[in-house]
């Protein structure tokens, strides 16, 4: 017999949870998107006596969600290999007010770029044993069911992930001081301050662009708070007369915006300890935008 659960309210419920599922394990809003609907669309194609015969179907569609991002997580390291330059999560803006509560990513320390970039060095398998466990709490046995290992080895491929999460990433620092020091950054960086930007740049900083061949951008990291620093400078002095800054939160923690004819032409995340930038992640791919500028229109 159907439960209530089957019912069409109940079966779209599921939409948030699948959509922050697919998004922390692809580091994609786009993709994660396509991944909700293939899902939903393999949940119609059962019959009625099929879907009766699913005990959960919230368990039924996040398996399916999972595995097929699983498959995704695989190919993507092949498309990466002709990506035009670095590749980097796609950023996220806060929600609108009128945004449908269904399509609101959970803006916590799991979707941070810092995060996400760490997500990324894992295995497919790693990945998804490490998200479905430690994010969303899934116990081993059916983290082993997705993934089609045994609990014991999904708890290793979690333990392998959570190892590379510690040696990564540092305590983040409370909001308010990342977001002095960005602001420093900024008033820095407008004025060509170099000798200011040097010292709010970790020695050994990296920063990272990625463009997709579809912007101009540095193609290989940048390493080092001088190079950095009159890299950046060069940047502001060919681009400043039509480039606006503004301060504004990437995926949860305070970042920067650049503006240029009333878009959105790049988006820049940070990782930020003891009060120096350790890390800048400048995507400029307007493919992974569109979110920003929908933003903008608002």
């Amino acid at each position: 017999m159907a439960t209530d659960e089957t019912d069409l309210g109940a079966i779209m419920s599921e939409r948030r949870k699948l959509l922050n599922l697919g998004y922390r394990l692809l580091g994609s809003l786009a993709d994660a998107e396509d991944v909700v609907q293939e899902t939903y669309a393999r949940w119609y194609a059962l019959s009625r006596q099929q879907q009766d015969a699913v005990e959960s179907p919230g368990a039924w569609l996040t398996t399916v969600a999972s595995r097929i991002c699983l498959n995704l997580l695989g190919s993507a390291r092949a498309r990466r290999e002709t990506y035009v330059g670095a590749w980097l999560p796609e950023p996220l803006p806060e929600p609108t007010p009128d945004a449908d509560p269904a399509d609101r990513i959970t803006l916590d320390e799991s979707v941070t770029m810092a995060f996400l970039v760490v997500l990324d060095t894992m295995t497919p398998a790693e990945r998804v044993a490490f998200v479905l466990h430690d994010v969303f709490r899934y116990p081993f046995a059916e983290v082993a069911e997705i993934v089609g290992r045994t609990p014991a080895a999904c708890r290793q491929l979690a333990t392998s992930a959570r190892r590379r999460i510690r040696t990564s990433r540092a305590p983040a620092p409370p909001s308010a001081e990342q977001a002095s020091t960005i602001r420093r950054f900024r008033l820095a960086w407008e004025a060509k301050d170099i000798t200011t930007l040097i010292t709010l740049l970790d020695p050994a900083a990296t920063a990272t662009a990625d463009g997709g061949g579809l912007a101009v951008t540095h193609l290989a990291p940048l390493i080092g708070a001088h190079h950095i620093a009159h890299a950046y400078a060069e940047i502001i002095h060919h681009a400043g007369h039509f480039t606006t800054f503004e301060e504004h939160p990437v995926n949860g923690l305070p970042g920067l915006l650049a503006h240029q004819h009333g878009t959105v032409a790049t988006v820049y995340a940070f990782d930020i300890t003891a009060g120096r930038i350790h890390h800048i992640w400048a995507i400029r791919n307007p493919q992974k935008l569109g979110p920003w500028q929908q933003r903008t229109a608002h």
